[in-house]
């Protein structure tokens, strides 16, 4: 795969610490949430794992949408990411919740659905290393 894109971050002292991307434009304060034992002040990867996820499968969804000439324009997508204890580590899982437009009916909203869930790159990343369940509302 040669990138088109590559960005570039780095994260300082961990959960509890900042993330900077190369550019500027993100620069997050980061903190380990209540449920973890932490303060819950700033974000957490998960919660960075889910607005990406969500944002690059809503834009997978309007690729498909755009092909099959079917207007996705205001669906939305929110991302949810789990994150738990598996044997001696942590593993993570995702829901994603897809809301249509009320224009788009059932049969062809869960193909667009499947169709951009091989598409989006967090899908093919994480296709077979975490649960994804698509849950369409």
């Amino acid at each position: 795969m040669d990138a088109i894109y590559t960005a570039v971050a780095t994260a300082t002292h961990g959960r509890d610490g900042r993330a900077v991307s190369s550019d500027g434009k993100l620069d997050l304060q980061l903190g380990i949430p209540v449920e973890m034992g932490g303060s819950g002040q700033g974000t957490n990867p998960e919660q960075l794992f889910a607005a990406g996820y969500a944002a690059c499968f809503a834009s997978a969804l309007a690729v498909v949408g755009r092909m099959a000439k079917v207007d996705v324009s205001e669906a939305a997508v929110t991302g949810e990411v789990g994150i738990g204890k598996q044997g001696e580590g942590f593993a993570l899982k995702v829901t994603l919740r897809i809301e249509l437009p009320e224009s788009v009916d059932e049969a062809t909203g869960r193909k667009l659905v499947e169709q951009a869930h091989q598409v989006c790159p967090y899908s093919n990343a994480t296709r077979g290393n975490i649960p994804v369940d698509l849950v369409i509302e």
